[in-house]
């Protein structure tokens, strides 16, 4: 990811348009669907954006994004951040150009989706439902929803239909006026003032193999035109949402398959949503940044040491793939990856943090991801607000005797005289803290020195066998 001084510089200037017009219903749909998911800073820019286009125009005046800053108080580095979730959540569209004076930004407004939307959407619906919990979600449902208006069917439609109360001008009368064609339509360059329709969101389909599923699933039993369009879509969002892989996914559809040999969009996400909550307690997944957000990282382009390296290599990687990396490539178990998300949500531990005590702990515990110790730390990180690589690497180091207790898991009684059997303690690389010409391991990297120890002992053997053959 870019850094936002390379994106965006305070100097740089910005205008504000909507795609359509923004009703003010739309700013509780925001405050109370949106906002869980996308937390108060994104909903602060949107608000912001939103107040600088007059009432019922398309385009505000161009302003400096160091005005933005002073009006938010916040820095660049939060709002470039801010601005990028709007993105990704389908709220704001950006455009830029290259001119003489510096770049000019247009930040295009998007209407949210309206609550039945939300609701029935497939991904939003979940992830709601996973951060507030079945009292607060139902509350919202109830909050967004009313009576029908069809709902008493005692009253009969006496409604009259537009040719029963209109007759219409005969076309002669149009004859005398030979602009008027040209006066319907809209003028070059304007658009009519109106209300855009709202984009659900959509992961891009050719992020699943969908060859894969295909291949494995009978022709017989299921055609291939029953992928349509929006079957594919369907399953390229389940399998984000649930991270469900093709092979995996092959069951899934099968149990959605109608008696016409059509997939079945509503049984396809109940059984994708079973699917992953046996296989996780119940549980439904979270929304969470793929990586470190950009706002808790050290800033390291180009590292220079070992240490700067792995501090990089844990804020652009996800807990997932360093379970990957120090397995040498192997698949992590269900019941560590498990162990990983409850860290990550009931401690509300980030990304890069929860790298540097995967790797801490495992290391501790024979590459073992011991669960009671892990949230014991994990408890300690989250009350101690620890939320960079660095912090966390430099609170390991201050604790660790401390965190040397908890795995040994008793205390000596006091006055026994006895000593605890002394043992060699194994540590992250990046603990040592005098050696610095000793390069620092990346999680999954051979390791030389071992190598080369075993070379060395080998050819000692070979030289005794020779000296004693002599």
């Amino acid at each position: 990811m870019a850094q936002h001084w390379q994106e965006t510089l305070p100097i740089d200037q910005y205008v504000v348009t909507t795609g359509g017009l923004l009703h003010e219903y739309d700013r509780k749909v925001l405050t109370f669907l949106y906002q869980p998911l996308i937390g108060p800073a994104c909903l602060s820019l949107y608000m912001t954006l939103w107040a600088e286009t007059e009432e019922n125009r398309l385009w505000s005046d161009p302003v400096t994004h160091h005005s933005l800053m002073s009006i938010m108080d916040m820095n660049l580095k939060d709002i470039y951040h801010a601005r990028l979730k709007l993105e990704g959540m389908g709220l704001l569209k950006t455009f830029v150009k290259q001119g003489e004076y510096g770049r000019a930004f247009i930040y295009e407004l998007q209407p949210p989706l309206t609550p039945e939307q939300f609701f029935l959407d497939g991904m939003l619906n979940v992830y709601l439902y996973r951060k507030v919990g079945k009292n607060q979600f139902l509350r919202l449902k109830r909050f967004f929803s009313d009576k029908s208006s069809s709902a008493d069917k005692d009253y009969a439609e006496v409604t009259k239909a537009f040719q029963d109360v209109f007759l219409s001008v005969p076309p002669e009368a149009l004859k005398h006026n030979p602009d008027s064609a040209e006066d319907l339509r809209v003028e070059e360059g304007n658009s009519f003032i109106g209300r855009a329709e709202a984009v659900k969101i959509q992961v891009n389909t050719t992020d699943f193999n969908f060859d894969l599923l295909i291949g494995g699933l009978n022709e017989s039993m299921i055609p291939k035109k029953a992928f349509s369009l929006k079957v594919k879509e369907a399953i390229s969002n389940l399998a984000f949402l649930y991270g469900i892989d093709a092979l995996k996914m092959k069951s899934i559809v099968l149990s959605a398959v109608t008696a016409e040999n059509e997939i079945d969009i509503d049984e396809l996400r109940k059984a994708a949503r079973d699917w992953y909550q046996f296989e996780f307690q119940d549980k439904l997944p979270a929304l969470m940044d793929r990586h470190q957000p950009a706002q808790y990282t050290a800033g390291i382009e180009k590292p220079k040491t070992k240490e700067e390296e792995l501090i990089h290599y844990f804020e652009k990687t996800s807990p997932r793939q360093l379970l990957i990396d120090l397995s040498g490539g192997g698949e992590p178990s269900k019941s560590d990856l498990q162990i990983i998300e409850e860290v990550m949500f009931k401690q509300k531990l980030l990304p890069g943090v929860v790298n540097v005590l995967v790797q801490y702990v495992m290391l501790k515990t024979d590459m073992k991801l011991a669960k009671g110790y892990i949230e014991k730390i994990a408890s300690h990180w989250s009350r101690k607000k620890i939320s960079t690589v660095k912090e966390a690497m430099q609170l390991a180091k201050s604790e660790h005797r401390q965190y040397l207790d908890w795995a040994e898991g008793k205390k000596a009684p006091a006055g026994t005289g006895k000593r605890k059997p002394v043992r060699k303690e194994v540590l992250p690389d990046w603990f040592e803290k005098k050696d610095e010409g000793k390069p620092v391991q990346l999680p999954g990297e051979k390791d030389v020195d071992s190598d080369f120890e075993i070379e060395k002992k080998k050819l000692e053997e070979e030289l005794k066998k020779f000296k004693s053959g002599r």
